[in-house]
């Protein structure tokens, strides 16, 4: 056996969330990156793109998808993508491997156009975001998913203020989402063996 199929074994003994348990893909993302403290322009809006996507679905039918979106929206480049045309809304629309909703594709255009305005006047994408956690992560200890909110009032607060911005399909659960997932918050239950290396992670900026 390789050190790696050695590592992988040994991960999939771990305790988990119970939400990502019974799929490899959702089990990966789980252990790989959701909950981990995300700086990096290009993967926020990667996400912000997904979670916007996400809206009435569940996460697990757009990661599924997640590779036939970076070929659709050219590897989730904004600059690239604000400046799609109505011809290019069309031939996404007839794109079976994302979501073909109009307005979600729409959306994901106007929301590059409203993420490089942000990146422009705050420097970063991840200036603008971080500073409403001070840029520090939230550490929580959940013992049971029913503890987990669905959305919490600073997820409200970001959820206005990005709406303000022009941001669309990204309403306080979206946002509260997008949150766990980039890291903002820990939202690893207690008994889950990335709470503690989240919490580690996270205790550098305290």
């Amino acid at each position: 056996m390789t050190a790696s199929s050695q590592t992988q074994l040994s991960q999939s003994k771990q305790p988990r969330c119970g939400w990502c348990l019974g799929d490899p893909l959702y089990e990966s993302y789980h252990d790989n990156e959701w909950g981990v403290p995300c700086f990096d322009d290009h993967t926020l809006f990667e996400f912000l793109v997904l979670e916007s996507a996400q809206a009435g679905l569940s996460w697990i039918t757009i990661l599924k998808k997640r590779e036939n979106y970076r070929q659709a929206f050219a590897n989730f480049d904004a600059e690239k993508i604000a400046k799609f045309d109505q011809n290019k809304v069309d031939q996404l629309l007839d794109n079976p491997g994302i979501i073909r909703n109009k307005l979600k594709i729409q959306s994901t255009i106007s929301n590059a156009q409203q993420y490089l305005a942000v990146q422009q006047q705050h420097g970063s994408f991840a200036n603008y975001l971080w500073a409403f956690v001070d840029g520090k992560p939230i550490e929580n200890k959940w013992t049971n998913l029913s503890e987990v909110p669905v959305f919490t009032p600073l997820a409200e607060t970001i959820s206005k203020d990005m709406k303000k911005k022009g941001f669309k399909f990204f309403g306080k659960t979206i946002c509260y989402a997008y949150m766990q997932a980039i890291g903002m918050v820990n939202d690893h239950l207690a008994s889950c063996f990335k709470h503690s290396s989240c919490f580690r992670y996270n205790s550098c900026f305290k």
